[in-house]
């Protein structure tokens, strides 16, 4: 396998693209880059600064106004070896996993002025390769001639069993059918937007992880790898 690859990993939500990703990039010596957490982290943003309306609607002229000043960083923490989240030097990595995030995120994502910062953003990061990056577009928009592209899903109800017992393991009270709720409701607005609509590329290798666990769908993905 040739060096300085970018390996594009898009699909659904809770599909265990994220964790897949760190671990492919941990095997391979890569940079792994969470696109995802991206719009998490304009979304955060967003949320702080009030540039939702009382019926929650994006205030779209303030945010275009202000998205160049969302400074986002990934920074390894030493402890724990793992890429976390800055939003203009604050750490934000939690907060951008909220039940509150994930509700008004895909709004976010779907909205040309983001899409296109952090298109930008991504590019800048991977321009000398050596990335696994994952996301919704990676194979379809940011990197259409990426080296490697994979698309991964699963159905909605196993996705919101896992989301629901990511929360419940750190310790958040949420409730199983409201997860459900919403994985089905980001799965409509993410494939039927009308900026980079959530598919595989046409030369993407698709897996379907509903019956694998994490280690089984690495062991999948490196197959192709090597």
């Amino acid at each position: 396998m040739k060096h300085n690859l970018i390996i594009a990993i898009d699909g659904f939500s809770s599909t265990g693209k994220s964790s897949l990703s760190k671990i492919i990039a941990q095997k391979l010596h890569y940079t792994h880059i969470d696109s995802g957490a991206m719009y998490r982290a304009v979304t955060w943003y967003a949320i702080e600064h009030h540039l939702f309306d009382d019926f929650g609607n994006v205030l779209l002229d303030e945010l275009s106004k202000q998205i160049h000043s969302i400074q986002i960083e990934f920074r390894r923490n030493p402890e724990t070896h793992k890429n976390e989240t800055f939003v203009n030097g604050q750490r934000v990595e939690a907060e951008i996993r909220s039940m509150q995030v994930s509700n008004k995120v895909s709004a976010i994502a779907a909205l040309k002025v983001v899409r296109d910062y952090c298109v930008f953003l991504q590019r800048a990061i991977a321009k000398n390769g050596g990335i696994v990056m994952d996301g919704r577009d990676i194979g379809t928009v940011v990197f259409p001639d990426a080296d490697y592209k994979f698309f991964i899903t699963a159905s909605p109800e196993v996705r919101a069993k896992r989301r629901f017992l990511e929360y419940q393991q750190s310790g958040r009270t949420v409730d199983y059918d409201e997860v459900l709720a919403n994985v089905v409701e980001r799965d409509r607005i993410d494939s039927t937007r009308e900026i980079a609509p959530v598919k595989p590329a046409e030369d993407a290798i698709i897996i379907d992880n509903s019956e694998l666990n994490l280690d089984e769908t690495v062991e999948k993905v490196m197959s192709f790898l090597v």
